[in-house]
């Protein structure tokens, strides 16, 4: 019996079809197996999240505030990690804001660790799946305003 162009055609999708419901099949049974898995261990190995760049920030006086902010995180904890990055712009934000908001009599001398503890505050009141422990501000520069302009 000579088979039609459709009916060949007909064979070869239920065919495919088939061999993408068994694909599927096995791929969830895998998922399912290895969300039973254990969490990872904590390997001690940190890692520095440095992915806000760097801010150009206008202060109070007219001044410019060139500031970097790193912190340190658990390499193994890709979730946190993913939070981390997912929250680049409102850490960039807090920190705009934190330093927008000094008045000019503070721009004098800005205080490092002070500025330091309150960002820290405000980034961890931001997290919900971990915290960070320090901050580090690996370039902090004021380019003053220039006099007459």
């Amino acid at each position: 019996m000579k088979k039609t162009f459709w009916q060949i055609l007909n064979i070869v999708l239920l065919s495919a079809a088939g061999l993408l419901i068994i694909l599927i099949t096995i791929g969830s049974i895998i998922a399912l197996t290895r969300s039973n898995a254990p969490p990872p261990q904590n390997t001690g190995e940190t890692m520095v999240f440095s992915g806000l760049g760097l801010l150009r920030i206008p202060l109070s006086n007219s001044s410019l505030l060139l500031l970097s902010i790193a912190y340190p995180y658990q390499a193994n904890d890709t979730a946190f990690m993913e939070e981390l990055a997912a929250k680049i712009g409102d850490f960039r934000a807090i920190a705009v804001n934190y330093f927008t908001s000094l008045p000019e009599s503070a721009l004098i001398y800005i205080d490092e660790e002070a500025a330091k503890q309150e960002i820290l505050r405000r980034f961890n009141s931001n997290l919900r799946l971990g915290r960070i422990s320090t901050l580090y501000f690996s370039d902090m520069t004021v380019i003053e305003a220039a006099a007459g302009l």
